[in-house]
């Protein structure tokens, strides 16, 4: 071979060679980053879903397993078997059945819960007695973050049950709470045929409900 013939690069076919390096790799990388990205929204949207839904499996179920059964606060009060929206202490408070006992312990399967919200969260709490003392504690856990408002609307009969020309029904007449009232002395108001919840979320708009409690 003829040395007098080798030729090497010259600098602007080098600088040509890694500007085209570099193009391909910043797509490459701009390419990866969005499916990246992609798969962390698809996975953040899968994880808030599931949070939703099971939030709201427990308060379905809750509201099915519903019992008329009153309680005494700790300040000796007589609490109806359900109370909720701004007027009551709690946006929902009931007493359910089916309170699981696989310990044998000696207590009711019946269980006090309430819903409410703390720092934009959805929590659920329970006492572990249908008639408190002074010193009874709730347990609580949080089951839903990004709630801005916990809001019901209650229907005290089927014979007020209205719907709108879409056949949807209407609770814009419903009552916004259900209490005692302070005129009727210590009678205990008989719970709603029906309530609505409507969840406020700060990435999902608004959630809607309709529940039929159990007969009375």
């Amino acid at each position: 071979m003829d040395r007098g013939k080798q030729r090497g690069f010259t600098l602007v076919e080098v600088l040509i060679a890694l500007a085209i390096t570099a193009f391909v790799a910043a797509a490459s990388y701009s390419g990866i980053s969005s499916t990246l990205t992609g798969a962390e929204q698809l996975r953040a949207a899968s994880e808030r879903t599931r949070d939703l839904n099971r939030a709201l499996s427990l308060l379905t179920r809750d509201l099915r397993q519903f019992s008329n059964r009153s309680v005494r606060d700790e300040f000796g009060g007589t609490q109806p078997a359900l109370s909720g929206g701004p007027l009551a202490f709690y946006p929902l408070s009931l007493t359910r059945d089916g309170w699981s006992n696989s310990l044998q312990q000696r207590r009711s399967e019946l269980q006090r819960v309430f819903y409410y919200i703390e720092d934009e969260s959805l929590w659920r709490g329970y006492y572990t007695v249908l008639d408190r003392a002074v010193d009874a504690e709730p347990q609580r856990s949080e089951l839903l973050k990004g709630v801005s408002a916990l809001e019901l609307r209650f229907l005290d009969s089927l014979e007020n049950l209205q719907l709108d020309r879409n056949m949807v029904v209407d609770t814009r007449s419903w009552p916004e709470s259900w209490v005692a009232d302070p005129s009727a002395g210590a009678a205990v108001p008989q719970p709603p045929v029906a309530l609505e919840l409507r969840l406020d979320l700060a990435d999902l708009g608004e959630v809607r409900r309709l529940y039929e409690l159990p007969p009375r």
